[in-house]
């Protein structure tokens, strides 16, 4: 099968993953030297049983390999959480999130708030040419139109030839009830399910001081991963967004009671 395109996916998902071209032959069965003619685009024509093969060991579609958007691999989306106390910890951890995708050529978005947009701007100098900035009032006007703005980006970006996709997602509700921010935490529940194929790196920024600890509970029960880049640690107390909906639908009937 032919693709101009199977190279950089797959080198894109192998350092994924931190593998060595000889680990991921190991766990293929593709021989090294194979894997390094196709990463090189030296290799045009791939056959199946290897694109299965190598798809199979790195946990993505074959559709993926060779730049379909029928993905359909049982998880490629990476959604994780940081935290911060000051805006310029917002900063360090949002540009060096934004410093590694744009070395590894992803296709960057960051959807912040006007006042962190500066900041974040000047800490990048001229990587900040490599971002998309979207309004974040725009894009987070609900949780629909968030759901649906990510959703035709992705797509978007994907279809144009991007590898892979990297979001800074600001986490930013004005909200003036429980209720309100309740609908943006399914909203956080539902991005797990939404794009659960997507080949995409979402990383949302919680400021302490706006929140309260309920709330940041509830950040680590819809965020599978906490932290940044390497800091990034599995959540303990992550919950299946199946679990987490059914059982904040619970709670919204006892209080409407």
């Amino acid at each position: 099968m032919a693709s101009s395109r199977i190279g950089e996916s797959l080198r894109t998902a192998r350092a994924r993953l931190g593998w060595t071209r000889e680990a991921l032959a190991y766990h293929s069965g593709v021989s090294w030297s194979a894997i390094a003619q196709i990463e090189a685009g030296r290799r045009k024509d791939v056959r199946l049983s290897s694109l299965s093969a190598l798809a199979g060991a790195l946990g993505v579609s074959v559709d993926y390999l060779i730049g379909t958007t029928t993905t359909i691999a049982p998880q490629l989306l990476e959604h994780r959480a940081v935290t911060y106390g000051a805006d310029d910890e917002f900063v360090a951890a949002a540009r060096s999130f934004i410093d590694d995708g744009v070395e590894r050529s992803h296709s960057v978005l960051a959807v912040v708030t006007a006042a962190k947009v500066g900041p974040l701007r000047d800490s990048l100098d001229d990587r900040s040419e490599e971002v998309e900035f979207a309004d974040w009032d725009d894009w987070y006007r609900s949780p629909k139109a968030a759901l649906d703005r990510y959703s035709a980006f992705v797509t978007q970006k994907f279809d144009a030839g991007a590898v892979w996709i990297r979001v800074v997602a600001e986490a930013a509700w004005s909200v003036n009830t429980t209720t309100e921010l309740a609908t943006w935490m399914r909203y956080e529940s539902l991005v797990n399910l939404a794009f659960a194929s997507s080949p995409a790196t979402i990383l949302c920024t919680y400021d302490e001081r706006s929140y309260s600890a309920e709330t940041m509970a509830d950040m680590h029960r819809t965020h599978p991963a906490v932290g940044s880049g390497d800091d990034a640690t599995p959540s303990s107390t992550f919950q299946a967004p199946e679990d987490f909906l059914l059982q904040e639908q619970k709670s919204l009937e006892i209080r409407k009671r």
